[in-house]
């Protein structure tokens, strides 16, 4: 692993292809990353579950693990740190997969490398950005991304988290479609079907098993948590 930097950041890379990984390394450790690299699924979950790092470049396609398997595995087993998925697919529904998972971005090769570096210091600020919140029976702890609800503890991915913590600082306001995009997805944003798609995961895990609902939708406008009384 190379040697970190004041102002970079501990990159694991989990890439089988050698050239596209020396290709990143190479670049990363230029703009004062310091890198780390598993050149399968496998070993790259078993680097990942060990810590230490502050965002994982994951390449979908891996021999031994695929990259939606492995970030699944991640998630489950509590670790929040982000994650940008590299992959070839660019549908929307290999998209949606694969946030479904816990991947927080998503970049579709052939990519600039620059955009690569941008979005990697982005996903940190908005994970630094991200502070506990409480609404009423409903609480959030970025940290170890998860929710609360009446003493149940409820691990959420870092899109979910993120949308969650929004609605929270905001209750009991009406938060916009555009703002929760921003909010979750960053500059590169997302659309409605991907915003869609993880309230409706929200909900499943923090509204279903409770007899109130508190994530309510405003008809073309948003989202809002309801606070109780």
């Amino acid at each position: 692993m190379s040697l970190p930097t004041p102002s970079g950041l501990r990159v694991l890379l989990i890439e089988d292809q050698h050239d596209i990984a020396a290709n990143i390394w190479d670049f990363l450790e230029r703009r004062g990353h310091a890198m780390d690299h598993c050149a399968d699924g496998v070993s790259g979950l078993a680097r990942a579950l060990q810590g230490g790092v502050d965002v994982i470049v994951l390449d979908l396609g891996l021999p031994r693990l695929d990259g939606l398997a492995l970030c699944r595995r991640l998630r489950e087993a509590g670790h929040g740190v982000p994650v940008l998925m590299l992959t070839a697919r660019d549908t929307l529904e290999d998209k949606l997969r694969g946030y479904a998972e816990g991947a927080d971005d998503y970049l579709v090769k052939p990519f600039a490398m620059r955009e690569l570096d941008a979005r990697l210091r982005a996903l940190l600020r908005r994970t630094h950005a991200m502070a506990a919140g409480h609404g009423g029976p409903l609480a959030y702890d970025p940290r170890s991304m998860t929710a609360t609800r009446e003493g149940r503890q409820i691990p959420l991915t870092r899109l979910q988290g993120a949308l969650l913590d929004l609605l929270l600082r905001e209750a009991p306001r009406i938060v916009t479609h555009a703002r929760l995009i921003e909010g979750a997805w960053g500059a590169q944003g997302a659309d409605m079907a991907a915003l869609q798609t993880q309230v409706y995961e929200l909900r499943m895990l923090v509204d279903k098993p409770f007899a109130q609902p508190l994530i309510r939708s405003v008809r073309g406008v948003g989202y809002r948590l309801q606070v109780a009384a």
